[in-house]
């Protein structure tokens, strides 16, 4: 039972990532528009997966991973079969979610599609819902409104069902109780170790031949070369380019919503809701009822806040009389805005329509803007503008290089001449990897040993290696992968071999001790000072020697462990037990802690299931052909 949580953290894992929303930012709907068709790397169900979506994923896992590593991000990550193959499996859970929720009907409603979007942090200026940036976004991405709300309903369908089953897991109070008891449960240990001494082993020198003849792998010196490379990067061209006063005034006065705080206005309302899909005289009568409250309104106005209370639909809203706080352009929906920004203080609007009802609207404060001048945004705004410059100037000058190392492939001097580079060597090169971050990509190391590199001296291929980054090399010498000698290994091999055999020897002494204090004699051995140590609190004790410690019988001390140690063998005298009972708040993060993890297995189960009704075909040959 201990081992409940710690066995299912992977699983855990790989639930998060099948339910979490592909927010940040695009991955919505994102499979639905890379449909490659050049080739299927699975099928789901009668549903392809493209080779281009599952590139796009693989390369949106990619941008995550460079966020999350920052300069410590290895590109090679997701070149290895197991990375490949968990992010196809996950974009198959998510396929087998999305068509299940489509066949039982599962719906999101008008409101929550309105209140995540406006959640989204792609969406957002100073942690709040910018229109302007939302329609910058869809635009960019060449997606209509109806689109991403279509796509956002989807999705939200799809983490409504997994959130459900992967939060159903149950622990009742009382196996939750005596899971948190046994976990604080408190031993009072102390050890001897044996330790293992190599100097005190001799190895025969014909064990020490016969182990190099055995393992040639062992002390292969890899195939390496020496190259020089040119690195085109966007970064430098960034360096390199100047603003114009001009352009800097022209973009801070196009975005001047940017440039400080926008104009904030409070308001209270009555929301005569009307669910939807409603019919056109459930619609007709909502109105007529709003008219009625307007009335009222009008008629005295002081009596909103009890009429709110009374009438309006917005549960949120309608026990503080109506208020809704302050608020600024973006944050509501259109028809709403456009009625608030109209009214001066005080004022009360006519009925007001949108897609959750009928609104009456009453201006209840304003706060002026605040903006930012030009001098103060300067700094910010010409690093964005020399960013986008050198942005478009990589790109064209990409090609360029490319074309350049190609055409003149004799030589990276052509290259480095016309775009202003350094030619720079590197050394020790090898098929693995190189020390230079701006050579360790899979792709150029595979184009460095390739025939036409060594054996011609051609330059490679231009290769982004990471983004922004353009490198291509050409080999100066190579050097063939070789055998070290016996005599460069024979030393540092009879030092492992003592070490191997030392260890032996200790762990065989170690062993022989433990069974000697089990029958009670404890005359050869010695303990250290005692300390108390627990499940939640092992004091530094390895994994290994709590699960001994733990598991032995101590209701008769001294009880004795023992366990294997990287430099020996420790054995544990236990010398007391302490029982100790949780406070409420500890059993009930444990009993949550199960909880999860029950869910996990359940939320596992069900996926099984699913994947076991649906076809699920998986083509080999395309999940591993790396991305180009």
């Amino acid at each position: 039972m201990f081992d409940l949580v710690h066995k299912n953290k992977r699983l855990m894992q790989i639930v998060l990532a099948v339910v979490a929303l592909p927010f940040a930012f695009w991955g919505i709907d994102s499979y639905q528009r890379v449909m490659g068709r050049a080739g299927e790397v699975a099928e789901v169900g009668g549903q392809k997966i493209g080779e281009e979506e599952f590139s796009e994923a693989l390369r949106q896992q990619q941008d995550r991973l460079r966020g999350m590593l920052g300069r410590n991000f290895d590109a090679s990550l997701l070149d290895s079969p197991a990375m490949r193959r968990e992010v196809l499996e996950g974009m198959i859970s998510q396929r087998l979610l999305m068509m299940h929720a489509a066949r039982n009907y599962l719906t999101v409603s008008n409101e929550t599609l309105v209140e995540t979007t406006m959640s989204i942090p792609a969406f957002q200026v100073d942690g709040k819902f910018s229109r302007e940036r939302y329609d910058i976004a869809l635009q960019n991405e060449r997606m209509s409104p109806e689109a991403f709300d279509a796509a956002l309903r989807r999705d939200l369908m799809v983490q409504q069902l997994s959130g459900a089953l992967s939060d159903s897991g149950f622990v009742s109070k009382a196996a939750a109780g005596q899971f948190a008891a046994l976990r604080a449960q408190q031993r009072e240990v102390s050890e001897h170790r044996v330790q293992a001494d190599a100097k005190r082993v001799q190895i025969p020198a014909d064990s020490i031949r016969a182990f190099y003849d055995s393992n040639p792998a062992r002390f292969q010196v890899p195939e390496e070369v020496q190259v020089e490379y040119v690195l085109l990067s966007a970064d430098a061209l960034m360096a390199s380019e100047q603003v114009d006063p001009a352009e800097a005034t022209k973009a801070y006065e196009a975005n001047l919503s940017r440039y400080g705080e926008p104009e904030q206005r409070r308001a209270s309302h009555i929301l005569i809701s009307v669910k939807s899909g409603a019919s056109e005289v459930e619609k007709r009568k909502a109105r007529e009822r709003a008219e009625g409250v307007l009335a009222k309104v009008r008629a005295t106005p002081g009596s909103f806040a009890e009429l709110a209370k009374k009438e309006s639909g917005d549960p949120g809203s309608a026990a503080q009389g109506g208020d809704l706080g302050f608020f600024s352009r973006g944050m509501m929906v259109r028809p709403f805005e456009d009625a608030a920004f109209r009214l001066k203080p005080g004022q009360i609007s006519d009925v007001v329509e949108t897609d959750f009802g009928f609104h009456i609207i009453k201006i209840t404060g304003v706060k002026p803007g605040k903006m930012k001048t030009l001098d103060q945004v300067r700094p910010e705004l010409e690093r964005e503008l020399k960013k986008q410059q050198a942005g478009r100037r990589f790109a064209e000058a990409a090609e360029a290089f490319s074309n350049l190392v190609y055409e003149q492939s004799d030589s990276l001097k052509p290259a480095a001449d016309r775009f202003k580079l350094t030619v720079q060597r590197a050394q020790g090169v090898t098929r693995q990897g190189s020390g230079v971050a701006a050579l360790n990509n899979p792709r150029l190391l595979a184009a460095l040993f390739s025939d036409d590199a060594i054996k011609n001296r051609r330059n490679t291929e231009a290769v982004e290696t990471s983004p922004g980054n353009l490198v291509s090399a050409r080999v100066l010498a190579h050097k063939a992968a070789s055998l070290r000698s016996f005599e460069d290994v024979k030393d540092s091999i009879a030092r492992q071999l003592a070490q191997q055999e030392a260890l032996a020897g200790a762990r065989k002494q170690g062993a022989e001790l433990l069974a000697e204090l089990k029958k009670g004699d404890a005359s050869k051995t010695s303990f250290d000072a005692a300390k108390l140590v627990s499940r939640d609190d092992p004091k530094g004790l390895p994994a290994a020697a709590v699960s001994q410690i733990f598991s032995v019988d101590a209701s008769k001390p001294p009880a004795y462990a023992g366990a294997e140690a990287g430099d020996g063998y420790s054995i544990y005298r236990v010398s007391q037990v302490i029982d100790i009972m949780p406070d409420e708040a500890r059993q009930k993060a444990v009993q949550s802690e199960l909880g999860r993890a029950s869910g996990a297995q359940e939320f596992k189960s069900f996926l099984d299931g699913l994947r076991a009704d649906a076809k699920v075909d998986i083509n080999r040959e395309s999940l591993e052909r790396k991305v180009q």
